[in-house]
């Protein structure tokens, strides 16, 4: 349950704080990076982690994405479509976990590295956790840069 509450408030507060970012605010190279970034990472590890937790290899599309997180491609609503995606997916596996197997191992990564279910299920929390309150920060460096808010960039359109 804890996993589902953590993806509840990523879809909360992501909805809260992104509120108001206009698209070209959204891969604005800040000095803490990029909110798009952050929201591909978020949606591509929290895919990623809920693989490995139900035993299954990553497929060549995931390893793709990987090295796509940082192309600047996908504007604001785009990018939160597949943080949405990836959750619904993500609780589609975590359904799948069965409780009398939170010891059993997991192989992670293309070295199989050592880990378990209920590590990864910790891991799975703790990492969403961390990337939205990155994704929470820079919408609030971005607030306080010089970088055009949505009314200038409509305005510029005009």
């Amino acid at each position: 349950m804890p996993v589902l509450f953590s993806f509840q408030q990523v879809r909360e507060d992501l909805r809260k704080h992104t509120r108001g970012i206009s698209d070209l605010q959204v891969w604005a190279p800040t000095p803490a990076g990029t909110l798009g970034f952050q929201l591909k990472h978020l949606a591509g590890s929290i895919d990623r982690i809920s693989t490995y937790l139900v035993g299954e290899g990553l497929t060549e599309r995931q390893l793709g994405q990987l090295s796509t997180e940082s192309d600047g491609q996908g504007n604001l609503a785009e990018l939160l479509m597949q943080v949405e995606e990836s959750l619904r997916a993500g609780e589609e596996r975590l359904r799948k976990v069965d409780p009398a197997q939170l010891c059993a191992f997991r192989g992670v990564g293309r070295k199989n590295l050592p880990s378990t279910v209920i590590g990864l299920l910790v891991h799975l929390a703790e990492h969403t956790q961390r990337h939205l309150g990155q994704a929470i920060t820079l919408t609030q460096v971005i607030r306080g840069s010089r970088i055009p808010p949505p009314e200038a960039e409509t305005a510029h359109e005009r």
